[in-house]
């Protein structure tokens, strides 16, 4: 296993301690183990890109523990009630319908490759900013009227995403339903 898919892994693994931080109420603690979580997946792309360690594992594990990492998280300040259950949900929605586009697209054989979108990057930075706004939000008093700024942004960024990604995998399947050769491949 190469260093990138190394720090996938470790970033899997402060999920739990993650969520674990902020059922205690240590804030603080959750908030360091957030922003080292979402460094790491700048981080083991970045390392993938330099040392040419692209794997096929990091291409389906990295946006995964993304989406692990996230989910967990707007899933849990949902809970607690330090953000809206319904921006939870959409998050939460939207990753599961791409994660149930893709398996409905592999299950079928269609060929496509598993590589994030420009406004899905933009989303998942948002959405890490956000959660970092929530969980320090003790520290950032002056900024609070920012609050449901933050929270629509990222409802916006992630709805908008997930129409994309739609839009995509229609894409993919009427290309496929037009190209004989796709069906044979289906066959």
């Amino acid at each position: 296993m190469n260093l990138p898919n190394l720090i996938t892994v470790f970033r899997l693994l402060l999920i739990p301690l993650f969520v674990i931080l902020l059922l205690e109420n240590k804030s603080t603690l959750a908030l360091v183990t957030f922003g080292i979580a979402g460094i790491s997946d700048a981080l083991d792309g970045f390392l993938a890109r330099v040392l040419k360690q692209k794997t096929l594992f990091g291409a389906y594990v990295d946006p995964v523990a993304d989406k692990l990492l996230l989910a967990t998280a707007f899933v849990t300040l949902a809970i607690m009630g330090r953000l809206p259950g319904w921006l939870a949900v959409v998050v939460v929605s939207r990753d599961v319908i791409i994660l149930g586009g893709i398996g409905i697209l592999l299950l079928n054989n269609h060929p496509m490759t598993i590589k994030p979108t420009y406004d899905s990057k933009i989303t998942t930075f948002v959405q890490l900013i956000a959660v970092c706004f929530i969980l320090g939000g003790d520290y950032l008093t002056a900024f609070r009227f920012l609050r449901s700024s933050f929270i629509m942004i990222t409802a916006l960024f992630t709805i908008l995403s997930g129409f994309h990604y739609l839009y995509i995998g229609f894409q993919i399947l009427g290309r496929s339903e037009r190209d004989p050769t796709v069906s044979e491949q289906k066959r």
